[in-house]
């Protein structure tokens, strides 16, 4: 578990709420939405005066200027930023973001392609979570057997 109070917020709030209210479901579809329109134009900003950086930094450094100015509070954005976060592994798997810039290829080998990229993804997911589980129960015995050695020592 997380002891942060962010980590909490993001890990255990959308556990605790598995249907969420209209209200909710609205206003984090909305504040996504802003989020996606900043990215647009902070895109299309960079292209229009050829900024020499992404689109993405840009609009990540104008969002923290609203937020640290206090111009935008943090509620706008936080339940859209936490559904975004927590989905944030799906948004990166290579092989899915691969498969948006060959389209006619995906096309033709489409089942063949979709199989592959569903085996491969679940390859993935399944891996890293094995791994961070053997991480885990590393860390969990050799903080015991440290706090076994405490023990001993201060006997």
């Amino acid at each position: 578990m997380c002891k942060g109070k962010i980590g909490l917020i993001l890990i255990t709030k959308p556990m605790e709420t598995p249907l969420l209210s209209f209200k909710s479901l609205t206003q984090a579809l909305l504040q996504v939405a802003s989020l996606c329109l900043l990215a647009y134009l902070s895109q299309y900003l960079v292209s229009y005066f050829a900024l020499p950086l992404p689109g993405g930094v840009l609009g990540l450094a104008v969002l923290l200027l609203l937020l640290a100015l206090n111009w935008v509070p943090e509620r706008f954005v936080a339940l859209g930023a936490t559904w975004l976060l927590s989905e944030l592994l799906l948004f990166f798997i290579p092989p899915v973001v691969a498969s948006v810039h060959y389209a006619p290829l995906f096309e033709q080998y489409g089942l063949n392609l979709l199989l592959t990229l569903v085996l491969g993804s679940t390859c993935v997911l399944l891996i890293t979570g094995f791994v961070i589980d053997r991480v885990f129960r590393f860390e969990r015995r050799r903080n015991r057997a440290r706090r076994q050695q405490l023990l001993l020592a201060s006997a």
